[in-house]
């Protein structure tokens, strides 16, 4: 993916707040920096999403709830529980941690029958919600991580995305986005966590990533614009 200017920048990244301490103002502010510089949308707690859909509606800047963060631990049932009521309270998109046990365990039915439960969620919904599912790479070996990209390919998921940014094993690589690009190639990949500046942005977007999720968007595309001011 070339990117031609800063909008185009600003149109692939997903705007973060996650923190547990995180209040109304910062959400509304959060908001404001999505529409002032054109981000894809915002990634926010379920506790927040409501807020963000008022604040964002008419903008253009789509709503990310996210589920089961940070762990994706939760049952089936809880899971598809927490996206309903993200998506009735504005989300256009979900963000899925997924099982990370059945990734070890290499329980295909399980992961299977989890993800297909939310994905049908997502699908019920006009026009569709669209559904992201984090395998949280840097804590799994390559052979789990082509297995879950594999399952959430067939499962037919619109993004398979890295990290939470809150595994102590890390974020997105260079090499986890290439890996599973090509495990998952029907999907869309989404890098995030510890992706602070443009040239890690270029560098994910090169091995296969087409959506960025950080909470350093706005000090990404003023990095950009200053060098292409000079």
């Amino acid at each position: 993916m070339t990117i031609a200017d800063d909008k185009q920048l600003a149109g692939i990244i997903d705007h973060t707040l996650l923190a547990a301490t995180t209040t109304s103002e910062q959400i509304k502010q959060l908001c404001r920096e999505a529409k002032e510089y054109g981000f894809c949308a915002v990634s926010i707690n379920p506790r927040w999403v409501a807020t963000a859909a008022d604040e964002l509606h008419g903008s253009g800047v789509r709503v990310g709830g996210v589920v089961s963060l940070p762990l994706g631990a939760d049952s089936t049932k809880i899971k598809v529980a927490q996206a309903k009521e993200a998506i009735f309270d504005g989300a256009d998109e979900i963000d899925m941690v997924a099982d990370l046990a059945a990734i070890i365990e290499d329980d295909s039915p399980y992961l299977s029958h989890q993800i297909n439960a939310v994905l049908k969620v997502s699908r019920s919904m006009r026009p569709p919600v669209l559904l992201k599912v984090i395998i949280e790479s840097a804590a799994l070996t390559d052979e789990q991580k082509i297995f879950a990209c594999e399952i959430a390919d067939r499962c037919g998921v619109d993004f398979v995305k890295t990290s939470t940014g809150m595994n102590p094993a890390g974020g997105a690589t260079v090499e986890d986005v290439r890996l599973m690009k090509e495990s998952a190639p029907n999907c869309r990949i989404k890098a995030a966590g510890g992706i602070r500046t443009v040239k890690q942005v270029f560098d994910m977007l090169e091995a296969g990533a087409e959506r960025i999720g950080t909470s350093s968007g706005v000090q990404i595309v003023r990095e950009f614009r200053a060098g292409h001011s000079q």
